[in-house]
């Protein structure tokens, strides 16, 4: 009975990044000038999804991850795998390593056992300098690494997506994290222009 249970957990989890990741796909593709396919595969040492822009030279590799928990997790080999393909990929211009995390609206509370919430998404860059190591996003949009099973201080800047999400959300206490100075989104350039498009800052839990 129990492995029946862990069983259907497991194609759950599998159904939700699947899902996740052709949502991340279609949206790519609506966006002028962008395409992204459908990479992940628990067998091949390859990122979720690959999108590219060629008017602009522009490549994303992104990581997508979805749950009913409090936290999403990033584990290292991904992240590596994620930096080793933008540097494979040389020929673009500008190359971005994107987590797309997705907080469903129900919250587990339980073995099977679930409650309400608001949906959340938020976009993350990781920056291709620093050492790879495994990044935790929380339900409130805050980020930290994991090394040697103890949590370090790691803020990941929200990332401008190339495509307009009513759920994209910012965490209130990385509001004021700088950019780079010339985004992809900002280059692709129509987030910025869609007038009924807002972000949701999301204020941190009271402590």
């Amino acid at each position: 009975m129990e492995q029946s249970t862990a069983m259907r957990a497991s194609r759950a989890r599998r159904s939700r990044g699947y899902a996740w990741e052709d949502a991340l796909v279609k949206r790519l593709r609506g966006a002028p000038d962008w395409y992204g396919v459908r990479l992940g595969s628990p067998s091949a040492a390859l990122p979720d999804v690959l999108a590219v822009n060629n008017a602009e030279k522009l490549l994303m590799i992104i990581e997508a991850k979805s749950g009913t928990g409090t936290t999403l997790q990033v584990p290292c080999e991904q992240v590596e795998r994620c930096m080793k393909w933008t540097n494979t990929l040389g020929a673009y211009e500008t190359r971005s390593v994107v987590f797309a995390f997705k907080f469903l609206s129900k919250k587990r509370v339980g073995t099977s056992t679930y409650t309400g919430r608001k949906l959340r998404e938020f976009y993350k860059e990781w920056n291709c300098a620093d050492e790879p190591i495994s990044c935790v996003c929380t339900y409130e949009g805050i980020t930290y690494a994991i090394s040697d099973g103890e949590r370090v201080e790691k803020t990941l800047p929200d990332f401008d997506m190339p495509f307009s999400s009513r759920w994209a959300c910012r965490a209130l206490a990385n509001a004021s994290t700088p950019k780079r100075p010339l985004s992809v989104a900002m280059r692709a350039g129509n987030r910025r222009a869609d007038p009924n498009f807002e972000i949701t800052t999301v204020a941190p839990p009271a402590t």
